[in-house]
């Protein structure tokens, strides 16, 4: 889908990604872009930066309540961004593993699932999109982060059934698999890290197309490459990277 002229919601807008989301899509001709967030204080910039194009809204995607303000208030929105999410960085079997993952569902899996309930109405009456952003390992296990790609293995798998259930009211279900990217999630780890605005641009051309996943960066690219061929050979080789 062509985002111009669109309206679009990124939900975790006052992230690195969110944001860089925000800029690239009020570039490529977003007619509004709802950047909602938790804290809204994170978005004004944002909101200033782009005039009327963008309108900051609160958005917790663990509240009900809260989610079900957005879609009314939102309800003319053609596009749908689930970028809200949370990386505890704790292995399964960790000192705080039960609490991680359980905070992990709740936000990652639960938030989305909630956030996808509530605009497929909005989103089958426009003939719209969703795209939630999942991660290149929710696709295979990174023990030494294991809460969190469990997490996002369990949302790999609502893209995938909320896809079939949208698509016979023509809306479009896209999961988006980024590598490393430089933003709080992943400070202090010392490896390759794609900008937010690489991946923002990759994601927005992306939804232009008619694929049904995104790798926005080399290494989400290249890890997918070697699923595809050996997936169980991709599995050892980040069994061996587990806390010492």
């Amino acid at each position: 889908m062509d985002v111009h002229g669109k309206n679009v919601l990124v939900s975790g807008a006052g992230g690195g990604i969110g944001g860089a989301l925000v800029a690239e899509l009020v570039a490529r001709g977003a007619a509004r872009v709802y950047a909602a967030a938790r804290d809204v204080a994170a978005v004004e910039p944002l909101v200033r930066q782009c005039g009327g194009r963008v309108a900051a809204v609160p958005l917790d995607v663990t509240d009900v309540g809260s989610v079900a303000r957005a879609a009314a208030r939102c309800a003319d929105t053609d596009i749908l961004v689930n970028n809200a999410g949370i990386n505890r960085n704790m292995w399964l079997l960790g000192p705080t593993g039960m609490e991680d993952a359980r905070a992990e569902i709740e936000v990652n899996y639960l938030g989305t699932l909630a956030m996808c309930r509530a605009f497929a109405p909005v989103l089958t009456r426009r003939q719209g999109m969703i795209v939630t952003i999942v991660s290149i390992i929710g696709l295979v296990n990174l023990p030494i982060n294991g809460t969190y790609c469990a997490s996002k293995a369990a949302l790999h798998s609502l893209v995938q059934g909320v896809r079939a259930e949208l698509a016979p009211h023509g809306v479009r279900v896209v999961g988006v698999y980024p590598g490393p990217v430089d933003t709080r999630l992943t400070a202090g780890l010392d490896i390759p890290k794609a900008t937010p605005a690489e991946v923002a641009a990759a994601i927005v051309a992306g939804m232009g197309t008619e694929a049904d996943e995104i790798f926005p960066d080399p290494m989400s690219r290249q890890v997918h490459d070697r699923l595809c061929a050996d997936a169980k050979a991709v599995e050892r080789q980040y069994a061996t990277m587990i806390p010492r």
